[in-house]
């Protein structure tokens, strides 16, 4: 066996320890991407086992059994039956949770029936004692015909057991624990005979699921052996009665339980946390005690990045030799880099926390708790993490629709999450509100402008949950959806699993949607950094010209303005404005909307430059006023009225305007069609609200 490699699929329910046995066994060596043509992450790693051997560990999504009710579910079906892939796996390893061997069982008794080498993995062996749960282990190996690894990986025992048993799995027993084929002999019988070649387990799950692999003619069997759906799932209910009977032979002679020493306060605990008044109260508590801290700290070191990149950008600027290469580092790479790693830490922290969450067991019943709730609009109650979260920043939102095992939920969660606000319009509809709205009080106390912002948050948050229900209508993804949640013990988070948790969803971003997110940030680099004609060419003369009395900060204000308005993007600007008129916008309000797809909160620097605005004033009361005063050439009549103000406000809130949330939309579809649609969808939405916004209050 040397330099040999073993390829290992690692298999089980959700919420059975398979994670920690994962980062147990391949520590710092994983990788993460997504299976061939969908979006379910593929997680794998390298297992040393011994000198000469490794192991590729597969970690496989969660699933319960092999009757797949979602695309994450089929991709374990779809592994197991095609020895043709490449990941088709020498050894499959179950891990179960030694709290709910029985249920857990169901999947190793189904994989065994396939004749694949299968080590069980009996995860949480330190919850025994308290439990009072024994096992007798040679006896459970004789019945299940398997290799047993009792571990814990919290404490960390076993994982050398479990290493040696992948390192011998060819002496592994592929006999079945069971035949499922009795539920039902002469249509079995008749199926064997007709593909004599084939396993007929896997003819069976073929004929019940929806698989794509090419090694059996799927049509052929099922037009052969071709049964009613009802008939079908009589069958499939036959069949789990038949090994939950099979397993519950198997622990009354394997497993003992004293119940005197199994109370368990989880269950007062759920009582309050699931609670149809309290739960939702102690879970919005958390989120805003969460979403606090999430502000206060990323914002520490998401400054102090943004004035790194800030003093980086001067100073390559001032050392480098002027020119268009020291423009294109000190202008578009430099703050295209920085537009990446700004980000990192609101992911890091976001994620930090959605792991405490989830390790700690409190996240499924959140997910219990808001599943009857977000149903009814066609999301899970898993989506409603991502929909709060975009508060913050749709990218980590976006990112952390992952959990969501249903892929037409969690498309439509991808979908809807941008509409709630996030942090970057915050500068655009402070500088808004502040311009239409009176600093008045209702009621003696509640300020106009406040309850204006509140507005605003709570229009995005409804947007998504109704356009969540009307892409429940529309999309026709034929997903099956059925609520299956843990509810695992509670338990102390384990600090690696969150660690590599956070720093692998933080490097996905960083090397996934960064380089899509550069590469973006130097083409509107150079669209707002060049122009087609001598106007842009000659902005210095032509500005000198036009305005001899200024004084040196004034003119350098001037020519930048001058030069935006002839740049690539500022005929852009000039072209739109047409289209832009009838919502009440110029041409240099449709400059600052193509430059704020960048970012939203670009809006407000692009607006600084084109009213030559300088470092030397007050930079936001300065824009303040210059907006304030601004009117137009012809009509004299305030650009920034009330009716233009509403309008603009409402397009930020409802518009696709930041290339990085598409950019990560295009990473987590696997396909720039749904971010394209996203892209189309809101922008005309938030078009066709703000003309009719314009058009009634002007």
């Amino acid at each position: 066996m040397q330099n040999t490699t073993i390829k290992v699929a690692l298999i089980g329910n959700p919420n059975v320890g398979k994670t920690s046995v994962f980062n147990h066994l391949t520590g710092l060596n994983q990788q993460v991407g997504n299976y061939p043509g969908i979006t379910v992450e593929k997680k794998q790693g390298i297992a040393k086992l011994n000198n000469e051997v490794k192991a590729k560990i597969i970690d496989l999504p969660g699933t319960y059994s092999l009757n797949a009710s979602s695309i994450d579910e089929n991709v374990v079906i779809e592994l197991l039956l095609n020895k043709k892939d490449e990941d088709f796996p020498d050894v499959a390893v179950v891990v179960t949770e030694v709290e709910n061997l029985k249920r857990n069982l169901l999947l190793f008794t189904q994989i065994k029936d396939l004749e694949i080498p299968t080590i069980l993995v009996i995860n949480m062996a330190d919850r025994m004692a308290l439990k009072g749960i024994e096992l007798d282990i040679p006896v459970l190996e004789a019945a299940l015909k398997t290799k047993i690894a009792l571990i814990s990986s919290r404490k960390k025992t076993g994982i050398e057991d479990l290493k040696n048993l992948i390192l011998n799995y060819q002496e592994l027993s592929t006999e079945p624990c069971l035949h499922a084929s009795s539920i039902d002999p002469e249509y079995f019988n008749n199926l064997r005979r007709a593909f004599p070649n084939q396993l007929l387990y896997k003819l069976w799950l073929v004929i019940t699921q929806d698989v794509n692999f090419l090694n059996l003619e799927r049509n052929e069997i099922k037009s052969s052996f071709t049964k009613s759906h009802s008939d079908l799932k009589r069958l499939q209910q036959k069949e789990t009665i038949k090994r939950y009977q099979f397993i519950n032979d198997t622990l009354k002679i394997g497993q003992k339980i004293d119940h005197t020493k199994a109370t368990d306060i989880r269950a007062k605990i759920d009582r309050i946390l699931t609670h149809k008044i309290f739960g939702y109260v102690i879970f919005f508590s958390i989120l805003m005690l969460i979403f606090q801290f999430l502000f206060d700290w990323s914002s520490i070191p998401m400054d102090f990045i943004d004035e790194s990149f800030a003093n980086l950008s001067s100073f390559a600027k001032a050392k480098l030799p002027a020119g268009e290469f020291t423009n294109l580092i000190s202008e578009g790479l430099i703050p295209g880099i920085g537009g990446i790693v700004i980000f990192i830490p609101q992911i890091a922290f976001l994620f930090l926390f959605i792991s405490v969450l989830e390790e700690s067991g409190y996240m499924s019943r959140v997910v219990f708790l808001m599943d009857k709730i977000m149903r009814r609009f066609g999301l899970s109650g898993k989506s409603v993490v991502p929909l709060i979260s975009g508060t913050a920043c749709a990218i980590p939102a976006i990112m952390g629709a992952r959990n969501i095992e249903n892929w037409k939920e969690r498309l439509i969660t991808i979908l809807v999450t941008p509409f709630t606000t996030c942090s970057a319009r915050l500068p655009v509809y402070a500088i808004l509100i502040s311009l239409i709205i009176p600093e008045k009080r209702v009621l003696g106390f509640l300020s106009l402008q406040g309850l204006t912002l509140m507005t605003l948050y709570l229009i995005g948050f409804g947007m998504a949950v109704f356009s969540a229900y009307l892409l429940n209508k529309i999309l026709k993804l034929n997903c099956k959806s059925y609520f299956v949640v843990e509810m695992p013990s509670y338990k102390i988070p384990m600090f690696k699993n969150v660690s590599l948790n956070v720093l692998e969803k933080t490097k996905s971003f960083v090397f996934g949607a960064g380089k899509i997110i550069l590469a973006l940030s130097v083409i509107l680099w150079f669209l707002g950094s060049h122009g087609p004609s001598d106007s842009f060419d000659k902005a210095d003369t032509i500005v000198n010209q036009e305005n001899p009395s200024y004084g040196k900060e004034e003119l350098e204000d001037a020519i930048n303005a001058y030069k935006l308005e002839n740049s690539y993007i500022g005929i852009a600007g000039k072209l739109i404005e047409p289209t832009i008129r009838p919502l009440g916008y110029d041409w240099k309000i449709g400059i600052a909307v193509v430059s704020s797809f960048a970012a939203r909160e670009v809006f407000v620097g692009t607006l600084a430059t084109i009213y030559s605005v300088g470092s030397h004033s007050e930079e936001e009361d300065t824009i303040k006023n210059k907006m304030a005063a601004e009117v137009h050439p012809i009509t004299g009549e305030k650009i920034f009225n009330f009716a233009t103000g509403i309008s603009l406000l409402l397009f930020y809130a409802f518009a696709m305007q930041c290339i990085s949330t598409l950019a990560i939309v295009k990473k987590e579809t696997n396909s720039w069609k749904w971010p394209i649609i996203q892209l189309v969808f809101m922008s005309g939405l938030a078009y066709t609200i703000s003309l009719i916004a314009y058009q009634v209050l002007k």
